[in-house]
């Protein structure tokens, strides 16, 4: 196992060399460290968790013309070539397709598992607190988004294309899915984690529309 979360690890900070910074490396070891922090607590396989966290943002579809295809496929042949258990192969490869927060938006019979729960809520505390903050904003600033726009208000009823295509302020995405975290967890170490995170970003909100608005 060790062997492989190394060759896995090697892989996929290769590929992602040169990833925009709220989608690299070091997003995908914050989430494998989140996993594996959730994990101890759930009855799950470590090895499908593990491998999941670490290839989850191989091709992220917003850097691929939207293709959620490309991800998994690279995943998949990437664990065969190193002769991973076709049965875990296809379970890291689930995980993958169906733990995003665009997919949630779309009506349609959903794939879940013990570990997709962890892997999708130690991927969601990413996205939440201060490190989800700076990730915001620093994908707001690579779409060459506003920071705000008081006049453009937030979509609180989005489709999964509509979130695809969104050119929103970077604060929209706060009310568009940030805040909306907290209340999707899965596990009782995520649900906890993303509290404090979520206050976290309260507390941002405030303090940024009270710059924003000239106040004391």
């Amino acid at each position: 196992m060790n062997t492989l979360i190394e060759n896995t690890t090697t892989f996929v900070k290769e590929k992602l060399k040169n990833a925009e910074g709220g989608h690299d490396w070091f997003h995908i070891e914050r989430v494998y460290k989140n996993t594996l922090l959730i994990a101890k607590k759930e009855n799950v396989d470590t090895l499908v968790v593990s491998l999941a966290a670490l290839l989850h943002d191989i091709a992220d579809p917003k850097f691929y013309d939207g293709d959620e295809t490309i991800g998994p496929n690279i995943a998949r042949q990437f664990l065969f070539k190193q002769n991973v258990d076709s049965k875990i192969i296809e379970h890291v490869v689930a995980i993958i397709e169906n733990m995003s927060f665009k997919n949630s938006l779309e009506p349609r019979e959903k794939f879940t598992s013990e570990e997709l729960k962890v892997v999708q809520d130690a991927d969601r505390l990413d996205a939440i607190g201060a490190i989800g903050i700076a990730r915001c904003f620093n994908y707001g600033g690579f779409k060459n988004r506003v920071l705000y726009n008081p006049k453009i208000l937030p979509n609180l009823s989005m489709t999964k294309e509509d979130y695809k295509n969104s050119s929103a302020p970077t604060i929209n995405h706060f009310y568009e899915k940030l805040l909306l975290l907290k209340d999707k967890m899965n596990t009782s170490t995520g649900k906890l984690l993303a509290l404090q995170r979520h206050e976290y970003m309260e507390r941002f909100l405030k303090q940024f529309y009270d710059e924003w608005n000239g106040k004391l």
